[in-house]
């Protein structure tokens, strides 16, 4: 009976720790509270040798475009007039009126940049490219080739863009092919009715109804804002108001305003968390592996995942095969590490609120300019034992498979496996 309650005790503080890590890094710092929204860290460990003999031939990369402004006016719009209207009627504290100051100069510098890539954005993946180049030099010397697409939206474009033009000052002899057509779109960014119908319905919406409600928390910021409680409760919308609030706010880390001012010190860290709380569920539910609605969402990947493995094992028949890069979207990175389990992001949570304390994070997967690379090292251009590694964001990740040494597995091994994973899914 001793031993039981040890064992209890046990998994109960393990649980504790890993309930306290968004926290404690929100008050580490309150940006990543941002989610998706998080303006890319760069990497924050070091690369891991190579087994003894081979080298870095080939990479095969898919990510997210940069930094970008808010996509549509809603979020600039409805913060600022609700303030504004609140102030011709007297209803502002002084910190209501400086934050509708900053939210004019906000939504001033967004005007009609709807979704598009900041200059911050760009920044990002100049040096994605650029810590690339460094770390894998036998991949990109001399006249080797690279293959690159983007979605045909604009900011996917231009991080795009941005990279090459990197990595052509890094090596002017690089060949570059760079394309962004409907033609390449049903695996760059594919749509799947099916799945798409069943995201949010249901099972799945009750639960992320009712753990929204629950996780609700405005009333100290808005009182804050406005000198009349009343007016606020009959006149506004006021959990819808905090969120884009928090949206605003989150978003000013992607551009160059951030140097001038922000919004998060509105906000505590309580308040910050039990907004990204909601988020977070609510991606896992509509791109992540949630069982409310089956499970299924990441083999909205599936084109990609068979686009990556197709044009690797054709690139590594070649003497220098170079990089095949991709730019796109969060909707495509987040479920494609779902769909591989990296870093056990594939697990199955069916309890909402058990998503934090089991270290489901996802400003760690897909903030901006997330990406993933897939190295592929050999002793030789006659070698088949091919390996590699993936990283996630820069970082090396870990695959449900046996590793050869460290993040390193057998290529053969991951093909086969996750082949069979995606050919075994019925529609």
């Amino acid at each position: 009976m001793r031993k039981a309650s040890i064992v209890f005790c046990a998994l109960t503080l393990s649980v504790g720790a890993f309930a306290q890590q968004a926290k404690d890094d929100f008050k580490k710092d309150r940006l990543m509270s941002a989610g998706n929204y998080w303006a890319y860290p760069g990497p924050q460990k070091a690369q891991t040798p190579a087994p003894k003999g081979y080298k870095p031939f080939y990479i095969s990369h898919y990510g997210r475009h940069g930094s970008r402004y808010l996509i549509g006016t809603k979020d600039y719009d409805t913060t600022y007039f609700t303030l504004a209207k609140a102030d011709s009627l007297g209803k502002l504290t002084p910190l209501g009126k400086a934050t509708m100051g900053k939210l004019k100069l906000i939504r001033e510098e967004a005007m009609l940049r709807d979704g598009e890539l900041t200059q911050r954005g760009a920044e990002q993946h100049k040096g994605i490219a650029r810590r690339m180049y460094q770390n894998f030099p036998e991949v990109f010397a001399g006249r080797t080739t690279i293959d690159a697409k983007s979605t045909t939206v604009i900011r996917c474009i231009l991080s795009m863009e941005n990279a090459l033009q990197q990595l052509l000052l890094l090596n002017p002899q690089l060949i570059v092919k760079h394309d962004a057509s409907m033609h390449d779109m049903y695996y760059m960014n594919q749509t799947d009715d099916s799945l798409r119908a069943r995201k949010m319905r249901g099972a799945a919406k009750d639960a992320y109804l009712a753990f929204a409600k629950k996780h609700e928390m405005h009333d100290r910021v808005m009182n804050s804002l406005f000198n009349d409680a009343e007016y606020w409760k009959n006149n506004i919308n006021a959990n819808e108001f905090n969120r884009m609030l928090i949206k605003v706010a989150n978003n000013v880390q992607s551009t160059e305003l951030r140097h001038k001012l922000q919004l998060l010190d509105l906000f505590t860290v309580d308040e910050l968390y039990e907004n990204w709380l909601v988020g977070n569920a609510r991606w896992y539910i509509m791109y992540g592996p949630s069982p409310l609605n089956g499970g299924t969402q990441p083999y909205s990947q599936r084109n990609l995942l068979r686009n990556i493995i197709t044009q690797a094992d054709s690139c590594i028949k070649l003497a220098s095969p170079g990089a095949t890069l991709r730019y796109g979207h969060d909707t495509m990175v987040m479920p494609l590490v779902c769909l591989l389990n990296l870093n056990q992001n594939g697990r199955q949570i069916a309890d909402l609120e058990q998503l934090a304390p089991q270290n489901w994070l996802d400003y760690k997967i897909f903030p901006m300019a997330s990406n993933l690379q897939f190295v592929f090292y050999r002793k030789n251009a006659a070698d088949k034992d091919v390996l590699f590694k993936v990283m996630l964001n820069e970082n090396e990740a870990t695959l449900p498979l046996k590793a050869v040494s460290g993040p390193y597995y057998r290529w053969s091994d991951f093909r086969d496996f996750y082949l069979k994973k995606i050919d075994a899914y019925k529609e």
